[in-house]
């Protein structure tokens, strides 16, 4: 009976890693913001990446925060980091570059009409330099943002050290457990019911 039972959990575990989806995270992360710090209840507010919080208390895995708007709950805190993401920056120069094109397009469109072609090429080279800053800028979050993508890539099959621990303790109690209960029931059969030590 126990040997049936024990293939019978074997067969099941090996299924169900066998019709196992492999999934990935996406890159713009949804926080919830809860009303307890327990987080059992459901939250009350999604939290886009990037959003400014300010941290008012804070514990091992969980943080009291402040919201812009003046909203109070509590967060996971390993989810906080003290420097805008990356992709945040992005687009705070993609929008910065974009109204410098514009800024640009103005200032050049009723000059060219009145100078010479000698002083539009003056502006015309002064206007590049930001923009060619924008770029660089741009080019080195880019490049920290790829660094990131990496590094999580490298974490991606790699187990939480607590979890580990706790499984290998549970395993260990609960193989010792059923060593004893098969002890018993050997010695039970034996000795027509009795426990004999």
């Amino acid at each position: 009976m126990l040997k049936r039972l024990t293939l019978t959990a074997a067969l099941c575990a090996l299924a169900g890693t066998a019709t196992a989806e492999r999934m990935y995270v996406t890159d713009s992360l949804r926080l919830g913001l809860y009303h307890s710090d327990d987080t059992s209840d459901k939250p009350f507010l999604n939290l886009v990446s990037g959003t400014e919080l300010e941290v008012l208390e804070r514990n091992t895995t969980l943080a009291r925060v402040r919201t812009p708007a003046g909203e109070e709950g509590w967060v996971k805190s390993m989810f906080l980091v003290p420097d805008k993401p990356a992709q945040a920056r992005v687009a705070e120069l993609e929008a910065e570059l974009a109204g410098l094109r514009n800024e640009a397009a103005e200032a050049h469109g009723p000059r060219a009409t009145d100078e010479t072609p000698d002083r539009v090429a003056k502006p015309t080279v002064a206007s590049k330099e930001p923009n060619e800053a924008m770029h660089e800028a741009l080019g080195r979050l880019k490049r920290e943002n790829e660094a990131y993508e990496a590094r999580l890539e490298s974490y991606r099959g790699s187990l939480p050290m607590g979890w580990v621990a706790a499984a290998l303790v549970l395993a260990l109690v609960g193989g010792f457990a059923a060593g004893l209960w098969w002890l018993d029931s050997l010695i039970r059969r034996r000795h027509g019911g009795f426990r004999v030590y």
